[in-house]
């Protein structure tokens, strides 16, 4: 036999698990007209220890219960729900993320366009500019002219 503990808001109702009709409890709040129902109003989540006895037969309680006054209990299905519904939301802006990127592929942009991607190839060499042509063997009559002036 276990006790029955519900918690609204801050208030807090436990039923004790004897049948009998004279129960007395002992803790820090009252009793229900039914005798076997035993309520804390108001409680603050501290550790309370409650008790119930009829006769010679005693059940002792340790209440460690978190409440507060705003607060709002969501069932399973609630919660199945709003995960399902955010995994869908998200789902949805992924998918028009790619739609509109995709159709960005095939418009003209203004920067400069990427070089093609292939086997990288060595480049050839420059083309030499004729105004600046190296000197060659057998060519220094060209420039046998261009002695070193003193000064």
């Amino acid at each position: 036999e276990e006790f029955l503990v519900e918690i609204s808001g801050t208030k807090v109702t436990i039923t004790c698990p004897l049948t009998e009709d004279n129960i007395k409890w002992d803790g820090p709040g009252k009793i229900e007209d039914d005798n076997r129902k035993y309520i804390l109003e108001d409680h603050d989540s501290s550790p309370t220890t409650l008790s119930c006895s009829a006769g010679s037969e005693k059940h002792e309680l340790y209440l460690n219960a978190r409440v507060c006054a705003n607060c709002e209990e969501l069932d399973a299905l609630t919660i199945t729900g709003i995960i399902a519904a955010d995994i869908l939301i998200t789902l949805g802006v992924l998918i028009l993320v790619y739609y509109f990127s995709k159709n960005r592929k095939g418009r003209a942009s203004t920067s400069p366009a990427p070089r093609p991607r292939g086997q990288k190839t060595q480049r050839p060499p420059p083309v030499p500019n004729p105004d600046y042509e190296p000197i060659r063997k057998g060519q220094r009559e060209v420039y046998a002219g261009l002695e070193s002036r003193g000064f």
